[in-house]
């Protein structure tokens, strides 16, 4: 008869999770020991960077990716990574080990105290199975909770002294078991909201994170172009699941109510799909909808539908929805829109990089489907601004807008990528909180190219600032920070910057590289 442990190596096999991200500590252990050979665990040293490192490789790879913490103590470093996957909706299956399960009670040194409420609410699920013979079931039961519409984060304490206790002869059913959605609109709601959007006199259409994950991008284009409808993204979203270029793309609705209603003021009927209604940051407010508007939610999350303030939620397979509601309006209702203009042109700093040229610069010389990690939110409008993005899954974003996501995403997409560049665009506010996601880059020999973007300031706050009228605040500035020496230091080649003719050249050399590499670019102060 098997071992719990031996079973759940079987289980994770079953599943493709093969791929293990950690930091281990001595609970650990027993499951560690003697790692089947078609695993493959990848080692970080913060388990902050570890988690989102796992969270950029499941969304690049489009899959469940598996996260192995240290007790209470890794859990708790991994929670500010944590609260990107919630909004990003990343499928990450989180282990814990937990001390021997007789001595739990006792607080002993390295016991989860409540280890299944330490989590919460980040998590979409989280146990401790109540014996050893029922981790193989708990394993398999967050698998798919994991991975079931809406994707999310799941958690399970292992007490260490159950991997080798004997498992229950049942556990094999859970080898073969699958699940998987069905739900899709009815052919009434179905023909009710295309009978809509066909007597609309202006309908625009926003778009989010949930297209580009299921790879519904397509139906979004088709639909976009038998309607003649605008097309925004939604506020704060993880992704870009719609082209760049395409004649119907308006970019990203500010993060505000005032915000959304006037860029939507003039349609009457908006539909939102694959997003929540909506994901607002700084507090401007004003009237939900423009007068006379009607909103109708697509989603596959039941919490996003009924938590929107605003409008009627229909709750289903997005990707179902988008394909079938392309195929049932009617097209050519009204004109054609105009084609975009060309890329603003972009100006020099003189003595810096201006953002808006490393990325006129990005977008000519890197690889048409490139992968974009970015989180330098001083240069949001910037990067919009020079953006031409049409594969999907060309660009991932921190969720929740907690910082230490972006360097370690970027490992870990590249890490999931093996035809696709992906190119990390980091501030360097942003950077040190997973900054040691470098030296497991350098490890492995994951191939990724990370943009420093340094203008020794937390330029997104300074901002903000001014917004709240909070005049002058403590804490804005970063400066003394030589990246390229960290980088080194951490077994990175790095090379520093300050023209775009220095940036074109390193970014070809970098290109050509067959390991990773840093490029810290003296930028201008901008704002998002």
């Amino acid at each position: 008869m098997a071992d719990v442990r031996d079973v759940t190596y079987e289980l994770l096999r079953a599943h493709d999770l093969t791929t293990i991200f950690g930091n281990p500590g001595s609970n650990e252990l027993p499951f560690l020991a003697g790692m089947p050979e078609d695993f493959r665990y990848v080692l970080g040293l913060h388990e902050g960077a570890v988690l989102a490192m796992a969270d950029g490789y499941a969304l690049a790879r489009g899959g469940p990716a598996l996260v192995n913490l240290h007790a209470a103590a890794g859990t708790g470093n991994a929670l500010g990574a944590l609260t990107n996957s919630v909004h990003s909706h990343s499928p990450l299956v989180i282990t814990a080990g937990q001390q021997v399960r007789s001595t739990i009670g006792q607080e002993v040194m390295l016991a989860n105290v409540d280890a299944a409420a330490l989590p919460k609410p980040l998590v979409k699920w989280s146990c401790e199975p109540a014996c050893a013979q029922d981790v193989p079931r708990s394993i398999s039961n967050a698998i798919h909770i994991a991975t079931l519409p809406a994707k999310g984060p799941v958690y399970v304490s292992v007490p260490y002294d159950d991997w080798a206790q004997e498992a229950p002869a049942e556990a094999r059913h859970l080898l073969a078991r699958r699940t998987g959605t069905a739900g899709s609109l009815s052919e009434a709601q179905l023909a009710e909201l295309a009978e809509a959007l066909d007597g609309a006199e202006r309908p625009v259409l926003v778009l989010g994170p949930e297209i580009d994950a299921e790879r519904a991008n397509g139906d979004a284009v088709r639909l976009a172009d038998r309607l003649g409808a605008p097309v925004w993204i939604a506020p704060s979203a993880s992704r870009c699941p719609f082209p760049t270029r395409h004649r119907s793309f308006r970019g990203v609705l500010p993060a505000a109510v005032q915000g959304v209603t006037d860029a939507l003021r003039e349609h009457d009927l908006i539909v939102v799909v694959g997003a929540p209604v909506f994901r607002y940051h700084q507090f401007v407010p004003g009237e939900y909808l423009p007068a006379g508007a009607r909103l109708v939610h697509l989603t596959s999350d039941p919490g996003e539908a009924a938590r929107a303030p605003v409008g009627e939620a229909l709750v289903g397979d997005v990707k179902d929805a988008l394909s079938r509601l392309a195929d049932a309006v009617t097209p050519g209702l009204r004109p054609q829109l105009p084609p975009l203009p060309q890329h603003p042109a972009a100006g020099s700093a003189g003595d810096r990089l201006h953002p808006e040229e490393l990325f006129a610069l990005l977008r000519e010389h890197a690889p048409k489907d490139a992968v974009y990690v970015k989180e330098s939110t001083a240069t949001t409008g910037a990067f919009w601004a020079q953006a031409d993005l049409s594969e999907p899954g060309s660009y991932f974003f921190p969720a929740s807008g907690g910082l230490g996501f972006g360097l370690p995403a970027a490992v870990g997409a590249q890490l999931a990528h093996a035809r696709r560049q992906v190119i990390g665009l980091i501030g360097d506010g942003s950077a040190n909180y997973g900054i040691t996601a470098l030296w497991t880059a350098a490890r492995y020999r994951i191939p990724v190219i990370v943009v420093i973007l340094k203008n020794g300031s937390y330029g997104a706050l300074r901002w903000f600032s001014k917004v709240l009228d909070a005049g002058e605040v403590p804490g804005m500035d970063v400066p003394g920070i030589d990246f390229t020496q960290i980088a080194r230091g951490y077994g990175v080649e790095a090379t520093a910057v300050r023209t775009g003719a220095e940036f074109t050249a390193a970014l070809t050399e970098a290109l050509d590289a067959d390991g990773p590499v840093l490029i810290e670019a003296e930028t201008e102060l901008t704002e998002p």
